[in-house]
């Protein structure tokens, strides 16, 4: 627990972005058990909220509600009891935190640095105007606008959602004739993203890496680089190891053009999760997260360099200043490590009914997880398309992926298919 003022008037949280799994509230508590919690989210995020009798009020509010209208009833809140910080743990409403914290007076990201960050396409021209990252990219209308980028860029070129996480509607463009199908998996509906476009964006050729770093004013420290694997088509995330295999020179090159993006998009504080192509012409940015990497990446970090993320994250949350210790983990002088994981992610569809061989989810190695439940739909659909995972350790990076990558390949699943009708495609 923190070492608080008794005295003091406890803090009260708005809280937005309920993320999956992890029950920050009750972090938030453990360092503070005074502390006094709010939520605004969307309803379809309700089910995430854990000991919901222990928060002051929980808002729901629609996906498509103006920010206007989320900022009054932050001001109604404010009224009640004033706010005193603002946090967000993951990616969604990320700008309607940023706004309400302006329109408080209560610090938080600011709308400029979300907006960069969540618009792929304004992220694009931040970086080109700072001199960051000469990435060519344009927003696209129609297939025409595909065809045009084409011809101006060159192939293959990258497809995307302006907006967008968890690879959804990514696809790479290769031939003229594959733009029209490209255009309409990018303009398609995703879960919780909203419609700002498509985007089209250069193909860099070479290996791709993240940047998990932490932010506090406005200096970002690199805890680990993590090398990424990716299906060559629609670009989802297949696998990582960390901390990647890399030569010092490469590995400080990858980690000043993460810490150049950071500054560029005005990060000054908090997780973030950069991911960047390595190309002969040195490192170019995919895009930027504020928050910790997704795919297991965080619990990566933590076992490997001994960084809990999250932890670090809520006591920032606190006004605690934190890259003190996060450098004191760094330094220390500990067994050289890597931690990887391994995802399958075949290019199916159907209904999930269990293992294969009569194996059950108990039988399976420690580090094997089942993502999916028997009578689930696997959807197809980005990072989501994925049955199950496998995590290993080793001394090294090479030896941890191969382990992952075996207790994957070992798994076999039963998917219940439905036939199409007849006179159907």
């Amino acid at each position: 627990m923190a070492d608080l003022d008794p005295k003091r008037t406890p803090d009260h949280f708005l809280m937005f972005a309920i993320g999956p799994r992890l029950d920050y509230a009750a972090r938030l508590r453990a360092l503070d058990e005074s502390v006094r919690i709010s939520v605004i989210c969307r309803p379809e995020h309700l089910a995430r909220i854990t000991e919901s009798g222990d928060y002051q009020r929980v808002l729901a509010v629609r996906q498509d509600t103006p920010v206007k209208e989320v900022i009054a009833l932050a001001r109604a809140v404010h009224a009640l009891e004033p706010v005193t910080r603002i946090t967000t743990f993951w990616e969604h409403d990320q700008d309607r935190a940023a706004a309400v914290g302006e329109a408080l007076g209560v610090a938080t990201h600011s709308p400029e640095t979300v907006r960069l960050v969540q618009d792929k396409h304004a992220m694009r021209e931040r970086l080109r105007e700072a001199g960051v990252d000469d990435t060519k990219a344009g927003r696209a209308y129609n297939e025409a606008d595909l065809l045009a980028f084409g011809e101006e860029a060159g192939y293959p070129f990258i497809v995307k959602p302006t907006a967008g996480t968890a690879s959804f509607g990514v696809t790479v463009v290769r031939s003229p004739n594959e733009a029209a199908a490209a255009y309409r998996t990018a303009a398609g509906d995703f879960p919780g993203i909203a419609r700002l476009g498509v985007l089209a964006e250069q193909y860099h050729e070479g290996p791709q890496y993240s940047v998990e770093a932490f932010s506090e004013a406005a200096e970002h420290v690199v805890l680990a680089v993590t090398r990424k694997f990716s299906d060559p088509v629609n670009m989802v995330e297949l696998g990582h190891v960390l901390p990647a295999p890399l030569e010092a020179d490469v590995r400080e090159a990858v980690e000043d053009h993460a810490r150049r993006v950071l500054d560029a998009l005005g990060v000054e504080f908090g997780p973030t999760h950069t991911e960047v192509v390595l190309t002969a012409d040195g490192p170019r940015v995919i895009e930027t997260h504020l928050r910790v990497g997704g795919d297991e990446i965080f619990n990566l970090v933590k076992d490997a360099v001994g960084v809990d993320m999250i932890d670090f994250q809520t006591r920032q949350a606190f006004g605690e200043k934190v890259l003190p210790d996060i450098r004191s983990i760094l330094e220390a002088d500990a067994e050289p490590r890597c931690e990887a994981i391994w995802y399958t992610a075949p290019e199916a569809s159907g209904t999930y009914v269990g293992l294969a061989d009569g194996v059950e989810a108990d039988d399976l190695d420690p580090g094997v997880t089942v993502l999916l439940s028997p009578g689930e739909e696997l959807s197809g659909q980005g990072s989501f398309a994925r049955i199950a995972r496998a995590r290993a350790s080793a001394p090294d990076a090479e030896e941890a992926l191969a382990r992952a990558r075996e207790n994957a390949a070992g798994l076999s699943f039963l998917f219940r298919v439905t036939s199409p009708e007849p006179g159907t495609v």
